[in-house]
């Protein structure tokens, strides 16, 4: 991709995600969490700064977080989105458990989705489970913005 190109479909994506800003009346609210023993931040921390830069407010939780620490905050700071950085390959044990948390405060309209290093035939049995789309290290940080604005847009009320 020539560089031109590359600026071209970034503003692109800018133009959109203002757009989006546009049909919500306070900014969408996400928790980033790294749930487990997991001590690799570095892609979260990215990932926080981008949807903050993309209009969101991001809550942080920090390393080695529990489940119902994660579900506790997200009922605190009333998030619309979870996103979970996860590398540890726990990631069948991790959103099975988050999925269930949520079901068991009734938390119905919560988006969990995430990244990592999880196998395609895992992100399908997680997508039946009720877990949004799953991201690859790599991912476009304009892409996860645009997915869960969208998401938010449509299924949550603001």
């Amino acid at each position: 991709m020539k560089l031109s190109q590359h600026f071209t479909k970034s503003y692109q994506t800018f133009l959109a995600l203002e757009m989006l800003n546009d049909d919500f009346e306070r900014p969408i609210r996400v928790l980033v969490a790294k749930i487990g023993l997991d001590g690799h931040d570095r892609g979260a921390k990215i990932i926080a700064t981008s949807l903050r830069d993309a209009g969101m407010e991001v809550i942080y939780t920090g390393l080695r977080q529990t489940p119902e620490m994660v579900i506790n905050t997200a009922i605190q700071e009333d998030v619309d989105a979870i996103g979970i950085s996860i590398l540890s390959g726990a990631h069948m044990t991790v959103f099975p458990k988050v999925m269930q948390l949520l079901k068991d405060n009734e938390l119905n309209d919560v988006l969990i989705t995430g990244g990592g290093i999880i196998p395609d035939k895992d992100v399908e049995k997680l997508n039946e489970l009720g877990v949004g789309k799953l991201f690859a290290p790599g991912s476009s940080t304009n892409e996860i913005a645009v997915y869960i604005k969208n998401w938010v847009l449509n299924n949550r009320k603001l």
